[in-house]
C-alpha cells in the first residue's frame, strides 16, 4: 500500500496500537527547557520513577534566560527557581544539560538541528507548541504537555491518535525579498488560524525544494499557527548536507546506513492526503499582520481589510482591532513602530540575520525605534561576528545581544510595554503575548530590518530596488 513520509516515519514508531484509542508511539528525542519540564521531573520523585533512557534526552535553558550580562546572576525570583530546578534535575537523572553559561546553550528549537540531535525519519517531542521546526528535517516533531512530558521521560513513548494528512504544495518563483517567513505567513492568511485542526502538514513543491534548511524550519515552526499538530518535508540532498558532520549526527558505518533510510523518507508517488492545497509562489508579497492572531496577515502593500473577509465573527475582529489601534481599509504601510524583535525560534538564525544586516548596511537605525537583535544560540552569535555583520550592525547603530527566547514571549526581561507597537519576527502576535498591552505586528526580517530604518512600517522592496 502506498504510504506517505508521515505514514512511514510513524508506523515504524508505533510500538503498539490501542483498539479504538491512540498509537503508543517510540520517541527518538526529547528535548526539554526550564518551563514545563519542572512538574513532570516532580511526578518521576512522586512515584519513584527514574528516567528511562536519559542519553535521549536533552535539556537547554531559554525562555525565561536574560539576552544581557549573562554572566551576573538571574534577578527575577521565578525564572531562577526554574533554571536551578531544570540543572538539578538534569543532573539528577543524568540528562545533558546545556544552561545558562554553557556554550552549547540557546533555543532549544535552534540549538537541537545545529548540533544533529535533530534527523531525518526521527521522532522529536518537546513541551512547547513549536516543536515542528524540527519537522523541516523529514522528522515527526510536535509539542506536548507537562503530563506528557513525564510519560516520556518514564517511557521513552507518548500515546498519540494518528492525525489526518495535508499535503500544501507551493509552486513557482518567490518575487524579490520574499523570505521564507512570508511564505508561511501567506499560507496561514489563507488557511486561517483553525484551517489545519487535526492534520499532520506535509509541504512540497518547488518554493520549499529550493529553500535552504534554515528557511524550511521556519516554515514548519509556523505550522501549529494554522492549527496543525506538525509540518514536515521530505529530506533531500539540502538537508543531508546540513545534518552530516554534526555532533549528534552518525558517524562511519553509520552513517552510511542512516543515509539510506534518509533516502527512502518520501511520499510515493500514489499516496492520497486527506486534504491538499496548492499555492502559487509568485503570488506572494512581504506580509504583515494587522491583528492579535498569525492568521490576520496581509500583504504589504494591500489594506486591512474588512470583517466580512476574516475569520470570526465581527464582534471579535472588532476587538482585535481595537486592541492594535487599527481601523478597516488603512494601510498597513506607513504605520508607527516603537520596537523592531529579531529571533526566536522562528527567526533567529545566521540567515535571518544576513538578511536583515543586507538592508541595513549603509544606513542608520531610526532614533524613535529600540531594536532587539537576539541570536538563537551561540553558534548564530559567532557566525554574525565571524562573518562581520557584528561590525556593519554596529555601523548602523545596532546593538546584539545574547541567545535567549527573548521579546517572543514575556517570560524574561524583554517586554514590550503597553500600548506600544512591535515588528516582530517571532511566531505570535496574541494579546499581551509580547508584554502586557503590547500591540505586535509578525514579519520576516527583511521587514523588521525596514522598520529599524525608516521608524514605521515600510516595503522592504523599496529599500532592495534603492541597493539594486
Amino acid at each position: 500500500m502506498s504510504k506517505t513520509l508521515f505514514d512511514k516515519v510513524w508506523d515504524t514508531h508505533v510500538v503498539r496500537k490501542i483498539e479504538g484509542g491512540p498509537d503508543v508511539l517510540f520517541i527518538d528525542r526529547h528535548l526539554i527547557h526550564e518551563v514545563t519540564s519542572p512538574v513532570a521531573f516532580l511526578g518521576l520523585k512522586t512515584r519513584g520513577i527514574r528516567v528511562l533512557y536519559p542519553e535521549r534526552t536533552f535539556a537547554t535553558a531559554d525562555h525565561n534566560t536574560p539576552t544581557i550580562n549573562q554572566h551576573l546572576p538571574v534577578e527575577d525570583p521565578l525564572s531562577v527557581k526554574q533554571l536551578k530546578a531544570l540543572e538539578t534535575n538534569s543532573k539528577e537523572y543524568g540528562i545533558s544539560h546545556w544552561g545558562l553559561g554553557h556554550q552549547k546553550n540557546g533555543i532549544v528549537h535552534v540549538v537541537g538541528p545545529e548540533y544533529g540531535i535533530t534527523q531525518p525519519g526521527a521522532t522529536i517531542v518537546c513541551g512547547d507548541s513549536h516543536t515542528s521546526t524540527h519537522g523541516a528535517f523529514g522528522a515527526i516533531a510536535f509539542g506536548i504537555g507537562t503530563s506528557e512530558v513525564e510519560m516520556v521521560l518514564s517511557s521513552q513513548c507518548i500515546m498519540q491518535p494518528k492525525p489526518k494528512q495535508m499535503r500544501i504544495n507551493v509552486n513557482g518563483k518567490l518575487g524579490k525579498g520574499i523570505t521564507p517567513k512570508d511564505v508561511a505567513l501567506y499560507i496561514i492568511s489563507q488557511l486561517t488560524t483553525s484551517g489545519a485542526t487535526g492534520y499532520f502538514v506535509e509541504y512540497a513543491g518547488d518554493v520549499f525544494k529550493n529553500m535552504s534548511m534554515e528557511g524550511r524550519m521556519t516554515v514548519c515552526n509556523l505550522s501549529i499557527e494554522m492549527g496543525a499538530r506538525g509540518g514536515m518535508m521530505a529530506p533531500d540532498e539540502t538537508t543531508i548536507n546540513y545534518v552530516k558532520g554534526r555532533e549528534f549526527s552518525p558517524k562511519g558505518e553509520a552513517w552510511d546506513k542512516a543515509l539510506a533510510y534518509y533516502k527512502t523518507l518520501k511520499t510515493d508517488a500514489d499516496a492520497v492526503f486527506d486534504k491538499e492545497l496548492t499555492f502559487d509562489g509568485s503570488a506572494i508579497e512581504p506580509m504583515i499582520t494587522y491583528g492579535t492572531n498569525p492568521g490576520m496577515g496581509m500583504g504589504i502593500s494591500q489594506a486591512i481589510p474588512d470583517a466580512a473577509h476574516t475569520e470570526g465573527g465581527a464582534a471579535s475582529y472588532e476587538k482585535s482591532l481595537n486592541y492594535m489601534g487599527f481601523a478597516e481599509g488603512e494601510p498597513m504601510i506607513g504605520k508607527k513602530v516603537d520596537f523592531v524583535f529579531v529571533g526566536s525560534c522562528t527567526n533567529g538564525r545566521i540567515e535571518d540575520f544576513r538578511a536583515f544586516t543586507s538592508l541595513v548596511k549603509g544606513k542608520h537605525k531610526a532614533d524613535n525605534v529600540t531594536v532587539w537583535l537576539v541570536p538563537g544560540s551561540h553558534i548564530v552569535e559567532a557566525q554574525i561576528k565571524e562573518e562581520g555583520l557584528l561590525d556593519i550592525l554596529t555601523e548602523a547603530g545596532f546593538t546584539l545581544r545574547q541567545p535567549g527566547c527573548s521579546a517572543c514571549l514575556a517570560m524574561n526581561d524583554d517586554k514590550i510595554p503597553s500600548g506600544k507597537y512591535a515588528v516582530s519576527t517571532s511566531n505570535r502576535n496574541f494579546e499581551g503575548r509580547q508584554g502586557p498591552g503590547s500591540r505586535t505586528m509578525l514579519a520576516s526580517p527583511l521587514v523588521a530590518a525596514a522598520a529599524a530604518i525608516t521608524g514605521v512600517v515600510t516595503d522592504p522592496r523599496t529599500l532592495i530596488e534603492e541597493l539594486v
